[in-house]
């Protein structure tokens, strides 16, 4: 064979596999466009809803509006978000509606109570959704625990509750909020005892009850604390210490004060009672969570958590919620549902321990 017969038909079987290449991207390049086309959600000409678990002016409410005012910018399309009001037993009405009914279309997130896990973990017959599968956004602030005590009692620090001959009373509206949860918490764990003293008709009575002395001590969120009277002046005038605050890090707004996370790595306790903190006081890590239906493609969750992500820089957002006096401490989607997943996989005994903490 002649050496031009030869290079023709080098060429020809090199060209033979060119040509089939050719034809596969002729054929598999515009499907793979409009799979990707398919895949990327578009929000032009639609409405996306909140859903708040409470009435109209309430804190989560007031959250929402702001973050509808601003979130529309980063979704594709720029779409129109509304606030819908689903009041009811404690946020679960709404609660169950986003897992049941909304359709996971990116169109419908949820504003609830980042409590309402405790109320699956106990076992409530009411709760028709697993928290752990929903999908969510992301969350707007943190809020911890923070135990006060007046300034003038003999209770400088735990270690003098824990040492006490008589306890201090600490007040509580009842038996089932974090007024009495985390006093009893820390008897658990660090063995700090309290007397709990329930009945108050509200968090102003219970603060009248501090000034006037007949109870030494309270613990609320940080959110609560930092926000209105009277503490503003009893700090300023230091009619109040804080003993103890709930976060798994210290506030910047108590840089002094120990966690609980502290004082249980000081006085060594158990597993079962790290757990048990962890369960109890997760909500002050997603206190203002937003989440959206199960189920969501990918896609969906990225594009939502990204818009979300990106709302929270957002320069005027973050002065219409600093004229809102609106306090902001965001965390991811991702982050929130690493939380999560901790928080729902606990043991039976610290199940056990959580129920009996909650009267149940």
């Amino acid at each position: 064979m002649s050496t031009s017969a030869a290079r023709v038909k080098s060429l020809s079987c090199c060209r033979i596999p060119f040509v089939i290449f050719l034809l596969i991207a002729v054929l598999f390049i515009p499907l793979v466009a409009k799979r990707v086309q398919a895949q990327a959600p578009s929000y032009q000409g639609k409405t996306v809803t909140i859903i708040v678990g409470t009435i109209s002016g309430d804190l989560y409410d007031l959250y929402a509006r702001s973050i509808a005012l601003f979130m529309g910018k980063y979704l594709p399309g720029n779409p129109n978000i509304i606030v819908q009001n689903m009041p009811g037993a404690g946020h679960m009405i709404a609660a169950n509606y986003i897992y049941n009914v909304a359709k996971p279309d990116g169109l419908t997130m949820g504003a609830i109570n980042a409590g309402l896990y405790f109320e699956q973990l106990i076992g409530r017959p009411e709760v028709k959704f697993d928290w752990t599968k929903f999908s969510w956004i992301g969350n707007a602030t943190k809020s911890p625990q923070v135990l006060y005590m007046r300034a003038d009692s003999p209770f400088k620090t735990i270690e003098d509750v824990r040492t006490a001959k008589e306890p201090p009373k600490c007040g509580t509206t009842g038996m089932s909020n974090m007024g009495y949860f985390v006093p009893k918490l820390l008897e658990e764990t660090v063995g700090a005892k309290f007397n709990v003293v329930a009945g108050y008709q509200g968090g102003n009575e219970i603060d009248l009850g501090v000034e006037r002395g007949e109870i030494q001590c309270r613990s609320l969120s940080s959110e609560a604390y930092f926000s209105r009277e009277p503490f503003h002046s009893w700090r300023k005038r230091g009619f109040t210490r804080e003993l103890v605050q709930g976060g798994k890090s210290r506030d910047e707004k108590l840089p002094n004060t120990p966690t609980i996370f502290e004082l249980m790595d000081k006085y060594k306790t158990p597993e079962t009672g790290r757990r048990l903190a962890t369960a109890l006081l997760a909500s002050g890590d997603f206190h203002r969570p937003y989440l959206a239906p199960p189920n969501m493609r990918p896609e969906t969750v990225k594009v939502l958590r990204e818009a979300f992500n990106k709302t929270m820089k957002d320069p005027d957002f973050l002065a219409d919620t600093k004229r809102k006096k609106l306090e902001m401490n965001p965390t991811t989607g991702e982050e929130v549902e690493a939380l999560t997943k901790e928080v729902m996989s606990q043991p039976k005994e610290v199940i056990e321990k959580l129920k009996k903490l909650m009267g149940k």
